[in-house]
């Protein structure tokens, strides 16, 4: 965190040479990214609940929240979002049918984004050793050093297992059924490709359009080549959501694979923190405003204690 701000400085002093215009052709290809992936996620509701309505603008508030709550808290907490503000607008939802369309929402993505790193190590730009080298271990001696802790943590464990099996016993057939729902759209190939996967081909796209605007914008040079790049760096930082929008993390992988580019050190990271700071205000306000409209509240404590009412209800 401590190189994120060392860029945010850097990043302000550069703030006279940022090109506008650019800028805000990045923005928008932005959020129209974020319309097709809201339609392409109500396709996957709307499968799961047949003869059931729900409004786009529902859909589309719901995901923006979810990604504006994301954009500030790690662990992808937004999420959680999404799902209480759809539940709460379609009639007989429940989060065991919802919560698995959000894993199906993920599926394409994981694929292109496969393929980008795929890429990315077979062209040496990300050099697989390094990655390798980086993973890290696990020392189960740990366990033997602190007996008790473990013998704690094992009997807890064992109450858990027990406590599912005797739950799985009564109400696993039902559970799976409700899960099941969330994954429908799967099993109707023409109604996954033409709702599903080209809104998300043509959101990546607008990605892309958008990773070239940003380049631009900061001066740094506009070519597919390094569009791929930041690209991967984005892949890297959502697989590892240990800070809100990736702070830290990107600029320091940012600065790694755009090693030998002819781009200054100064200029990488005022590119890399200009275009997070843009894209999380943007995705902030966004989901900010979709909240309080469909929440009519931007408590998350009272949105949380409305959700375990719901629940108990239930």
């Amino acid at each position: 965190m401590g190189h994120f701000f060392h860029a945010v400085g850097v990043f302000f002093h550069h703030l006279a040479a940022v090109k506008w215009e650019f800028l805000g052709l990045a923005l928008a290809c932005h959020v129209i990214r974020l319309l097709f992936r809201g339609w392409a996620w109500r396709a996957i509701i709307l499968a799961a609940y047949p003869g059931k309505r729900l409004k786009f603008r529902t859909a589309f508030g719901a995901y923006v929240a979810g990604v504006g709550v994301n954009s500030i808290v790690p662990a992808r907490g937004g999420d959680i979002i999404k799902l209480y503000l759809v539940r709460h607008r379609l009639e007989g939802a429940r989060y065991a049918t919802l919560t698995p369309t959000l894993i199906v929402e993920t599926l394409f993505d994981s694929v292109v984004a496969g393929c980008v790193l795929i890429w990315a190590l077979a062209s040496g730009v990300l050099p697989a050793h390094r990655v390798y080298s980086r993973l890290p271990s696990v020392d189960w001696r740990i366990l033997l050093r602190h007996e008790q802790l473990t013998l704690i943590v094992l009997i807890i464990l064992t109450v858990a297992g027990l406590g599912a099996a005797v739950w799985a016993r009564y109400e696993w057939n039902g559970f799976r059924e409700r899960v099941g729902r969330g994954f429908a759209i799967l099993r109707d190939r023409r109604r996954l490709f033409w709702q599903v996967i080209v809104p998300q081909a043509i959101s990546w796209v607008l990605r892309i359009g958008s990773l070239l605007f940003f380049l631009k914008a900061f001066g740094v040079p506009a070519t597919l080549h390094n569009a791929l790049l930041a690209l991967v760096v984005d892949s890297l930082a959502t697989l590892f959501p240990a800070t809100p929008g990736g702070a830290g993390t990107k600029q320091g992988l940012t600065e790694y694979l755009f090693r030998g580019r002819g781009v200054s050190h100064t200029l990488l990271l005022a590119f890399s923190v200009g275009m997070n700071i843009a894209l999380v205000v943007t995705n902030l306000v966004l989901g900010l405003i979709a909240i309080g409209l469909m929440a009519k509240t931007l408590s998350f404590k009272k949105m949380r204690l409305a959700s375990r009412a719901d629940q108990s209800a239930a």
